[in-house]
Parts: C-alpha cells; sequence; structure tokens
C-alpha cells in the first residue's frame, strides 16, 4: 500500500451542502459513510476516506477558487462510459453546475471520456470512464 493515497481533508465553507452534495456523489461512486462528528463528516472506500470540514467563520472571508495556489481539481474513476453518462443525467436533475457542456463527453480529449462540474464550493469534479 506505499504511495496509495491515505485520505484527503477539505475545508468547506457550508458543510451541511458539502454532505448534500458529496454524501450522494460518494455513495454513487461506492464509498460509505465513515466518520462524523459536529464539525465534518468523512466517506471511506477500501483504504481511502474524503473528510470533509466546516471552515472556521473566521477563515471564510476568502472564498475558493481552483486557480488560485492549492487544489485544482478532484477526479474519479467511473465503471464505464455508461456510468459517466448515467450519473451526468442524476447531476444535472440534482441542479449540479456542469462543466465544458459544448465539449462533453470529450472536455479532456477525443480520448477521454468524462464528466466535468462543481461541488458547493465550486470545487471542480472531474469523472473519468476507462481507456477503450
Amino acid at each position: 500500500m506505499t504511495g496509495l493515497l491515505h485520505h484527503i481533508e477539505l475545508y468547506v465553507s457550508d458543510l451541511k451542502k458539502t454532505k448534500e452534495f458529496w454524501g450522494w456523489l460518494l455513495e454513487e461512486l461506492g464509498y460509505e459513510p465513515y466518520q462524523e462528528w459536529k464539525s465534518g463528516q468523512s466517506w471511506k472506500i477500501e483504504n481511502t476516506y474524503i473528510v470533509f470540514v466546516q471552515t472556521e467563520e473566521r477563515f471564510l472571508d476568502v472564498p475558493y477558487h481552483r486557480c488560485r495556489v492549492g487544489l485544482n481539481h478532484i477526479a474519479f474513476h467511473a465503471s464505464s462510459r455508461d456510468h459517466v453518462d448515467s450519473l451526468t443525467e442524476k447531476l444535472k436533475a440534482r441542479g449540479v453546475n456542469m462543466l465544458y457542456k459544448d465539449k462533453h463527453p470529450y472536455a479532456g480529449g477525443e480520448n477521454y471520456y468524462a464528466a466535468f462540474f462543481e461541488d458547493p464550493d465550486r470545487i471542480k469534479v472531474e469523472l473519468v470512464a476507462p481507456s477503450i
């Protein structure tokens, strides 16, 4: 397991909205709820987990932007192109902001099948189908 990702921890502006968005998405991808406390929640798949923590009020004055120093986006494997398509439709039905609509599902290139969208803090999320 050396070198594999252990966990990611993200501070968020609104934990309630984050839990609603990420809980649904991560469970669709096979994650299970893992830890929960007053200011946070995590989901786990195998040996990797993702943690979301409510940012303290005093640090909320500068909102997240993926073009600043720091995290640009998070990408997840999908099981197939059909899986990308199914989740894309579910995301749209939930009112999620989809990115690169004019290039979907090939925004990553002609041999790269993926959906790109934003979480409640506008963190870019990517769902990638296996290569053919």
